[in-house]
């Protein structure tokens, strides 16, 4: 017989040919309306060769080399829900990602996009879907994208999985006409203002301030501070770590570059040696909540438990704990601080961001090019 010169292929019937491979370690046999002549069981045999080389190479597809077979029904791929999809993405996505990022993507998956396209299946999914359902969101552009960002990243790992035949919105985003954006909120603490928080704190709490105040560091990077970051020996002190309240533990800075060593200023340094008789002996964090002398687990603790109580009490205007991040960096460039050096202790990526965040605040000096006048353009004085 034909099948024992070309192995996997024989004789069905005097109108058909049959072929037998494995797929997915499983043995698969079809047949091929071709009489069992010599030259059309040669042409079977090149055709399961060219199957067997595209299963090797993974890019064998069973329902479009044998769309009639009741075979390819067992290879379709799983038909996942975007609902369901996105319920398993986000949960093997959590142990990868940070807490707060996990924390933002989980609110825009189940608020936003389960309502909106759940019950679609996940390879019906199209950009347009997309494009008609943000264009009638009343938000602004940077909220868009972050609407946007889970569902491209979750279909990015649905195409890698070969889920579906590619990613429909790769390399795609959605902008609206907008005004210009406002800029950066920045309402620093003025000296006098400074002066009655610190005179109104007591204890831990006034510890925590003058640090706030004079590190420049972020609420999440303060509260995660621990005694083994602080070199007393060099006045430096490691920004490695915060902690959120989604978080509640240990977990990288916002940024790579706010991954930084930063100096410990002579008030800072009379501040952690005071807050030794607090905390040392705990040999962790630097700063407890003195409530329960626990380390903090969150900035939204801070906020309600100390920063709102005490700002009412001192009489001063409130603005979120945040701002005193703005403070310390106003009050260095105002005295007249380098730039760069700014730049590094605020944990920015580059002195471009510093200096257009906190432009106001670098002196200007009206005479800028009078030294170079003086040393070199006296010669042109009576031209």
């Amino acid at each position: 017989m034909g099948g024992n010169k070309y192995p996997g292929v024989r004789k069905s019937s005097e109108t058909t040919i049959e072929i037998d491979f494995y797929y997915k370690e499983q043995r698969c046999r079809e047949r091929i309306q071709l009489k069992p002549t010599p030259a059309n069981l040669k042409k079977a045999a090149q055709h399961r060769a060219a199957i067997l080389n595209a299963i090797d190479s993974g890019t064998f597809d069973y329902s479009f080399t044998f769309p009639n077979s009741k075979n390819s029904a067992k290879f379709l791929p799983t038909q996942y829900t975007v609902e369901a999809y996105l319920a398993e993405w986000l949960l093997n996505k959590k142990p990868t990602i940070k807490a707060s990022t996990y924390n933002d993507y989980s609110k825009t998956i189940k608020n936003l996009l389960i309502p909106q396209f759940g019950t679609k299946l996940l390879p019906t999914l199209t950009r347009n879907d997309v494009r008609r359902w943000i264009a009638n969101l009343n938000c602004s552009n940077k909220r868009l994208a972050n609407i946007i960002s889970p569902l491209r990243a979750a279909l990015q790992d649905a195409h890698h999985d070969d889920l579906i035949p590619n990613n429909p919105l790769f390399g795609w985003t959605y902008k609206k006409n907008e005004p210009p954006s406002s800029k950066i909120h920045i309402d620093p603490f003025n000296e006098p203002e400074q002066k009655d928080i610190l005179s109104a704190a007591t204890g831990q709490i006034r510890n925590q301030c003058v640090a706030f105040f004079w590190t420049g560091m972020r609420t999440s990077e303060l509260i995660a501070l621990e005694w083994s970051d602080i070199d007393w020996t060099r006045k430096k002190i490691m920004i490695n770590k915060a902690i959120t309240t989604a978080s509640k533990t240990n977990e990288t800075t916002k940024t790579s570059s706010g991954t930084r060593e930063i100096d410990m200023l002579p008030p800072v340094e009379h501040a952690l040696t005071n807050q030794k008789q607090y905390t040392l002996l705990q040999g962790c964090k630097v700063f407890h909540n003195p409530a329960n002398n626990l380390p903090w687990t969150g900035d939204q603790a801070i906020r309600k438990s100390f920063w709102i109580p005490l700002l009412r009490k001192a009489k001063v205007r409130y603005r979120n704990p945040y701002q005193t991040r703005h403070t310390y960096a106003s009050m260095m460039l105002s005295a007249g601080e380098p730039l760069a050096w700014v730049s590094s202790q605020m944990g920015h990526s580059n002195v471009l961001i510093t200096a257009k965040t906190y432009a106001r605040w670098i002196p200007n000096n009206n005479q800028q090019g009078s030294k170079a006048l003086e040393l070199y353009g006296q010669h042109l004085v009576n031209i």
